[in-house]
């Protein structure tokens, strides 16, 4: 089974690098963008898909990946789409 977890930013922490983003398309001509926001995006596979490994996932989230106090993050399940956490 692999998934793909997006972790971005939590809403209210600034994001620097986002905004240096955004300035710069700003400053190269480009029109209209409102905000940017970066993240990081990881694939994990795993040996079967089962509840336990299901949850193992989360707890990698939780654990490790993603940084629970500035950061949220979505799981990608094969056959749900995305699920916000």
């Amino acid at each position: 089974m692999k998934v793909g977890i997006k972790i971005l930013l939590r809403h209210g922490v600034k994001d620097s690098q986002g905004a240096a983003v955004a300035n710069a398309l700003e400053t190269m001509g480009f029109e209209g963008v409102e905000d940017v926001q970066i993240g990081k995006y990881i694939v994990v596979s795993m040996k079967e898909d089962t509840v336990e490994s299901r949850k193992t996932i989360e707890n990698m989230c939780d654990k490790l990946l993603a940084n629970m106090v500035i950061e949220r993050y979505f799981i990608e399940w094969p056959e749900k789409g995305e699920i916000w956490v």
